[in-house]
């Protein structure tokens, strides 16, 4: 079923990015990814990866990256059960930095040096927004478009004036830029840098090597794989490290003051 007015195979391209963000932007989801990099765990030794989480709250987290098809859970007897990536949560894997670029180049600097792990979830709330990948993807196509053509274009079965209040938060996110009231929207920056980011994701959802999100017809970019990280390996079970992924990390983070012209946190 079409979301927007764009062509299907656009139309199909933005639901497939819109719902791969839905899988993994709820709390914690990246780092129990993260935590089962490597060989299968039991339950035990994962929620010991994962000691932030309270009682209760690892299995239906669990449940819901299993059912999401990015976590298969293997029962060899009775008491023995073994959690562990599918492949396409393991393909999953190397998206992760090209958000961690993207977040370090574009995103207000904190007081205190950030490890990778919250740069990509800090990202991925403001990729999540309501109509934002809708509305990044028709900005990035036409440049510039008023208010109501992108009301036409994203939700055309809605009223046109509805289209303001996620417009409203993508500018104060500092994805999209305007002079005014009444005056055209464009990309920002940081919003237009978000090609190597949505070119990944988007071939990563249609079940294509990362190698092609370069050739993305809307967000393709030269160069959409960064330096490789500590965190994430080429290995085809990525395996990840502690002190790289949570150091400088804090139980609750205050939010810093946004930067001029840079996206918020």
């Amino acid at each position: 079923m079409a979301i927007t007015a764009l062509p299907p195979d656009t139309d199909a391209d933005i639901a497939r990015v819109t719902e791969a963000l839905a899988m993994i932007t709820p709390r914690w989801n990246v780092r129990i990814m993260l935590a089962l990099s490597g060989p299968p765990l039991r339950y035990s030794e994962l929620a010991a990866r994962v000691p932030w989480l309270q009682n209760g709250q690892l299995h239906p987290k669990l449940k819901s990256l299993c059912d999401a098809g990015l976590v298969e859970r293997t029962e060899h007897t009775a008491r023995h059960v073994t959690y562990g990536h599918t492949d396409r949560g393991a393909a999953l894997l190397p998206v992760l930095p090209v958000i961690v670029a993207w977040a370090e180049e574009h995103l207000e600097k904190p007081d205190r040096p950030l490890p990778a792990i919250e740069q990509v979830e800090d990202s991925l709330i403001l990729f999540t927004r309501r109509h934002a990948a809708a509305l990044l993807w028709v900005l990035k196509q036409r440049g510039e478009s008023s208010g109501r053509t992108l009301a036409r274009i994203v939700m055309p079965s809605s009223d046109w004036t509805n289209v303001y209040p996620p417009l409203r938060q993508l500018v104060a996110d500092g994805l999209v830029d305007t002079d005014g009231i009444g005056r055209p929207y464009r990309l920002s920056a940081a919003g237009d840098g978000l090609g190597p980011v949505l070119g990944a994701l988007s071939a990563w959802s249609a079940g294509q090597p990362l190698s092609k999100a370069g050739q993305h017809p809307v967000w393709g970019h030269p160069q959409v794989t960064p330096a490789p990280k500590g965190w994430v390996s080429n290995q085809a079970r990525p395996t990840w490290r502690n002190r790289d992924l949570f150091s400088h990390a804090t139980p609750a983070r205050p939010v810093a003051a946004v930067a001029a012209g840079g996206p918020r946190r």
